[in-house]
């Protein structure tokens, strides 16, 4: 056991072994144990201390019983030692001269007594070596002769892809709209929803039909901060007039979802015409998107009728 697994192995093995158990014994919410529960750090430097010590008194037996041993019985030791696995592959890997062969590398250098040696460099350093020169050869050709993507290339590709992955992500997560990207909700369930948040935080100012009260009349045509889904999700959520206007709904309870389906109920009271509606304020309202569309709707219906005379 000891020659399959060397003290630098076999200690932060045994270390980390001991780190995942206390994790895993006890129960913390995000951090970890160690980060939460000072505690259980100061128990990990105690384990680490104790295995320090366990290895430093295995290595002091070791060397006592080392020099307890006759030559023969260090012989057989070093050679079952020379035997082992991990010691052949770091032989292998170092290419390393022998103590007792040092004599035959020395060079002709002596500085104060200090001998240098012509040491081979280790395999491992020459193969890293030959494979830095290969991926520069490859790297070369990739990005600088076939014209493949930079690092920034990349990146700006990759934000451009993240830019429409997140506008095709809010089409679909109600809580992600904006007063740029509403549209008005139709189904009954959404219109029944915001008529609910309507009366419990909107009647009192705009009354329950919305004619009005301390705040604008929302049944007719007429609009301070404009008409439409768009202007009257962004008032909702951002609040009206500074010092005159409502509050920002948006910091007061309500998320995107909730300010979109109210916005989409008070479209549906245009024109209810309420008793007792409160006089116009603002400006008269005129919906762009809905003359396009009925201009659009015309053009298409012209085409139809051309199609059916040239028949």
């Amino acid at each position: 056991m000891k020659y399959l697994f060397p003290w630098y192995i076999r200690l932060p093995l045994i270390f980390f072994a001991s780190a995942v158990i206390l994790e895993y014994a006890i129960d913390t919410e995000e951090l970890p144990a160690f980060i939460e529960k000072p505690e259980v750090l100061g128990l990990l430097a105690i384990i680490l201390l104790v295995l320090i010590s366990f290895e430093a008194c295995y290595a002091a037996i070791n060397s006592v019983l080392w020099h307890t041993l006759t030559e023969e019985e260090r012989e057989a030791k070093l050679a079952i030692k020379e035997s082992n696995w991990w010691s052949g592959f770091l032989k292998k890997a170092t290419n390393a001269t022998p103590i007792d062969e040092e004599e035959e590398i020395f060079l002709n250098h002596n500085y104060d007594g200090i001998k240098e040696l012509d040491n081979a460099l280790p395999p491992w350093w020459v193969w890293g070596f030959y494979a830095t020169i290969l991926f520069a050869v490859i790297y070369l050709a990739r990005y600088h002769m076939f014209g493949g993507e930079t690092q920034e290339q990349e990146f700006e590709t990759e934000m451009a892809q993240a830019k429409i992955d997140i506008e095709e992500y809010k089409k679909t997560a109600k809580n992600l709209v904006d007063y740029k990207t509403a549209t008005i909700l139709t189904e009954a369930s959404d219109i029944a929803s915001g008529k609910e948040i309507f009366m419990q935080n909107c009647a009192v100012c705009h009354k329950p039909d919305g004619g009005g009260n301390i705040g604008p009349n929302l049944t007719d045509n007429y609009w301070i901060l404009g008409g439409g889904i768009n202007n009257i999700f962004k008032s909702i959520s951002e609040g009206g007039r500074p010092g005159k206007g409502m509050e920002p709904w948006s910091k007061n309870g309500l998320k995107s979802y909730d300010i979109q389906q109210v916005a989409s109920y008070i479209t549906t009271l245009s024109g209810t015409n309420p008793p007792e509606a409160k006089k116009a304020e603002g400006e008269l309202w005129k919906d762009d998107t809905v003359k396009e569309e009925v201009i659009k709707q015309e053009a298409d219906s012209l085409v139809i009728d051309t199609l059916q005379v040239n028949k």
